[in-house]
């Protein structure tokens, strides 16, 4: 276990340095003593642990360009008469309509009242605060300070919050797919971190009983992380932690107990199948109970979803390997090739995969073309494995093959059997019109069906038979350009042509 986690001193500076940014003020006038004085009287002012940063513009329109380019500033001081009697109210108009800024808090202060009466202004312009010059004392500047940036600060914690949920809306759409969990689970964790508003750092990892049918079984692997561990996506294991993260997250599994410091929590969580999870996360600032309840349930949920994908990874995996070996049963009896419906299904991923299919369809595909020929099952064996050429009889009940696999698997509402019953159907119709069983022609054959013909006329060609021997790739690749607009859907066989090395690379194996 202590090999998986080794020491980083610069992960360690990534945190303590994210946590100590200063609030972004922007101080606009033409007055230069404005800005130094204003400097001068909130150098000590800090809020939140952060002291300020401020910025200088001397004009409306240098402000503009500024703005235009950062949307990193929490208030801006805005004199109203500048190189215009209005370029200060234009200039907030500017931010809240035409950037779409309305998180920045804008206080006006101007040294003319007459010039923008405040009762017209507060109605007609959204600012926060309106201030004459005259009247901004040490005291009252300070007043307008806190109560500008803490309105920020929990503006932009309901707009992280907000952020973060829809990333985790649109992560849960792909959760089912176990590659996706640790995308969901990082916007759930940025989400709640941003809630608390504690701007924490840290991980979730999770480590798989060894009574499970997964290869990471007893190993530790990452889940989710904030921005500061976001290295750690790179590889599943969990490595480069800092040594105070190794002793937690070691005290942790030790104990099978949560463990908590004053400036950090280690989550801990085992599922009723033995998978252990545990989240671990650092702050700048004391955290108190409810923070540590809600990243413990964070902790649980991510566990038990965590278990139930790998539930359903081992299904799948049943399941595919119940296929193949029930395929290559049946295929045996008229091959000697024991891999034609593995290469078949390598293929079809392949294209499926060249033409827009995500990862998830492709691995149907894969599996679902493994059953293209799976009618054959109903064919005598005198036909199916007979060494000579075929009777015009013979061929026409080798052709039921494809009808009889699509009643077989159409008799299953799962999805690989539905697609496989497609595939069954469709995978001996051509281009033109001149297949078998339908004689569909062109782009009226699924996509899906003119892939598997493609894949299954190809291995088919490179492997022996009991009626030929098997051809060189070349020759069959040449076979498929020859019967491109003819046979085979001309698109899809310039995909696979130009990716030849990849189609070489399956035969390798």
């Amino acid at each position: 276990m202590t090999d998986d986690l080794v020491f980083s001193d610069e992960l360690e500076a990534d945190v303590q340095t994210k946590a100590a940014a200063p609030w972004q003020v922007l101080v606009v006038d033409d007055e230069p003593a404005v800005h130094e004085v204003t400097k001068l009287v909130m150098s000590d002012f800090e809020m939140d642990g952060r002291g300020l940063q401020f910025t200088h513009c001397y004009s409306a329109a240098e402000a503009r360009a500024l703005l235009a380019q950062r949307n990193d500033i929490a208030l801006i001081l805005l004199d109203v008469v500048m190189e215009s009697e209005h370029a200060g109210l234009e200039l907030a108009k500017y931010i809240r309509e035409d950037l779409g800024n309305l998180n920045v808090r804008i206080v006006l202060r101007t040294g003319q009242p007459g010039q923008a009466p405040e009762e017209q202004v507060i109605r007609d312009y959204d600012i926060n605060d309106y201030k004459e010059k005259t009247d901004l004392t040490r005291r009252k500047l300070i007043t307008v300070f806190y109560a500008g940036l803490r309105a920020y600060r929990d503006l932009m914690r309901i707009e992280n919050a907000r952020q973060g949920l829809i990333r985790s809306i649109e992560a849960i759409c792909e959760v089912c797919d176990s590659n996706n969990l640790r995308s969901f689970a990082s916007a759930v964790l940025a989400q709640v971190n941003s809630l608390l508003g504690l701007n924490g750092e840290g991980l979730c990892a999770s480590r798989v009983s060894a009574y499970t049918a997964n290869a990471a079984h007893g190993q530790l692997k990452v889940l989710a992380v904030t921005d500061a561990y976001s290295r750690l996506m790179v590889d599943d294991q969990v490595a480069n932690l800092p040594e105070a993260v190794q002793t937690a997250i070691l005290d942790s599994l030790s104990a099978k107990a949560s463990r908590h410091g004053e400036r950090f929590y280690a989550g801990y969580f085992c599922t009723k199948a033995g998978s252990e999870s545990l989240i671990y996360m650092e702050f700048p600032e004391p955290i108190n109970a409810q923070a540590r309840e809600l990243l413990e349930l964070f902790s649980r949920n991510v566990a038990i979803t965590y278990d139930s994908l790998l539930l359903r990874d081992e299904t799948e995996n049943t399941q595919r390997d119940t296929i193949t070996v029930l395929g290559n049963a049946i295929e045996r009896r008229d091959s000697a090739s024991s891999r034609h419906l593995e290469r078949v299904g390598a293929i079809a991923a392949m294209l499926a995969k060249l033409t827009g299919s995500n990862e998830a369809e492709a691995e149907l595909i894969r599996t679902a073309a493994t059953l293209h020929d799976v009618g054959k099952a109903c064919i005598p064996d005198q036909i199916l494995t007979k060494p000579g050429p075929l009777t015009a009889e013979e061929w026409d009940v080798m052709r039921t093959h494809s009808s009889q696999g699509h009643l077989l698997l159409s008799r299953s509402a799962s999805r690989v059997h539905a697609l496989g019953a497609l595939i069954a159907s469709e995978h001996h119709e051509r281009w033109d019109g001149s297949g078998y069983p339908a004689g569909l022609k062109g782009e009226a054959i699924s996509l899906v069906g003119r892939i598997s013909a493609i894949a299954d006329v190809l291995d088919s060609l490179v492997s022996p038979s009991s009626y030929k021997p098997a051809w060189k790739l070349s020759a069959a690749l040449d076979y498929l350009r020859q019967g491109a607009g003819s046979h085979f859907d001309p698109m899809l066989v310039s995909v696979l042509l130009s990716h030849r090395a990849d189609v070489e690379r399956i035969y390798e194996n």
